[in-house]
């Protein structure tokens, strides 16, 4: 037996990034966008509960990263007198 397979489960994997910061003003992982309480209860859901949470971080990343507006073309440009 490889020593590999003993740590092997059959559970969802967590999302976990190993970038943990709390966004204060959504209360989620700007590395894994699951809530503190997610991330808390994490270890005692269902499988059925971890899909349904995985599948909604795409949407929540959207709510923390920030929109960029220009880019290098508007940078470059003079400001308008």
């Amino acid at each position: 037996m490889m020593d590999s397979e003993i740590w092997q489960r059959e559970e969802v994997d967590s999302p976990c990034v190993k970038i943990c910061v709390i966004h204060r003003k959504y209360d989620l992982c700007i590395g894994c966008f699951r809530s503190t309480d997610e991330i808390a209860r994490w270890s005692v859901m269902t499988d059925d509960e971890r899909t349904r949470v995985k599948s909604e971080l795409a949407g929540r990343e959207v709510r923390i990263k920030p929109v960029r507006r220009g880019g290098r073309k508007r940078r470059d440009k003079p400001p308008a007198l």
